[in-house]
């Protein structure tokens, strides 16, 4: 194996990421993002939201991929806005939706996207797309062609693309949708070696993404922030909050008109809510340890 290594060389910079009221409203009248304010500091933070929330179009705006009407963006004292050349030079971006070559090799593609990322001296280019395809786990099959790939195979070389130019700023959207859990595991190790000297934004509507991999944390929905913080200081604000119970569906609605309910799913034939409250509700409930479901779902009951 290359003794190259991706991420930040040791003499590099690390620099936070700063969002100051950001906003974007398309032409339909959609307003996608409202006042968007965040610090994002090196490491992995985690975007965490439904389809429709606003996260991809906050990713695509860093990416520089468009414009906002409002809005500040610094990359430490880089603005990226003015200068969205210089961020391209330090950007990773895997994108929701990442297309490749199905003929051509990992191997012949990932050598070919490195020449246009001006990665144009031979020897460094051989051994950094070795190294990533070693790092990546998908040495072994670089020469196979990409239309034979898996989906995780595939958000693999997605990422080693991504790291081809050691990013300061690496966006991914939505990586694991769709992968299996063995797949799904690779990819947070990938993403966890990186993310120790570099700033990740990790866009997901996955809440075991988040809880898995971020130490810091944001909630949008509809364009605007809804909270933000450390994933275990949030839990741990829902504390002796959190109750659950077996209900019957046809009882659904009546406990929705009584308590706080914040979620409910089905579990063998059953109907199980759980319900924010202040003191113990009683009438059959059993006090929980909260989690991350627990601080997302509540979120979205505070704002109906």
């Amino acid at each position: 194996m290359s003794g190259y290594t991706f991420g930040f060389k040791i003499d590099q910079l690390m620099d936070e990421l700063i969002i100051q009221n950001l906003s974007k409203t398309y032409s339909n009248g959609v307003k996608a993002l409202q006042n968007i304010s965040l610090t994002i500091p090196v490491g992995m933070y985690g975007l965490l939201g439904p389809n429709g929330a606003g996260k991809s179009t906050l990713m695509r705006t860093l990416a520089t991929l468009q414009e906002p009407d409002q809005g500040k963006l610094h990359l430490g004292d880089m603005d990226i806005l003015k200068e969205k050349h210089a961020l391209r030079k330090v950007l990773g971006y895997l994108p929701q939706q990442f297309g490749v070559y199905p003929n051509v090799s990992a191997k012949v593609l990932l050598n070919h996207l490195a020449v246009l990322k001006g990665i144009t001296h031979a020897t460094e280019r051989k051994e950094r797309v070795d190294a990533l395809l070693h790092n990546t786990n998908l040495y072994t099959v670089r020469n196979q062609k990409l239309k034979g790939f898996s989906g995780g195979m595939k958000q693999r070389f997605g990422i080693a693309q991504a790291l081809l130019t050691d990013p300061k700023l690496l966006i991914v959207d939505e990586p694991t949708a769709g992968l299996d859990p063995a797949e799904r595991n690779r990819f947070y190790n990938i993403l966890s070696s990186v993310s120790e000297n570099t700033v990740v934004i990790l866009s997901s509507h996955i809440v075991d993404d988040i809880k898995e991999l971020c130490t810091e944390m944001a909630i949008i929905n509809k364009g605007q922030v809804l909270l933000q913080g450390r994933p275990l200081e949030l839990i741990k604000a829902l504390e002796n909050q959190i109750y659950k119970k077996d209900v019957h569906k046809n009882e659904l609605l009546s406990y929705k008109e009584e308590y706080q309910v914040i979620s409910e799913k089905l579990f063998l034939g059953k109907t199980v809510i759980h319900i924010m409250s202040d003191e113990h509700p009683r009438n059959g409930f059993t006090a929980i340890e909260a989690d991350l479901e627990d601080v997302y779902f509540s979120q979205f009951a505070k704002a109906i």
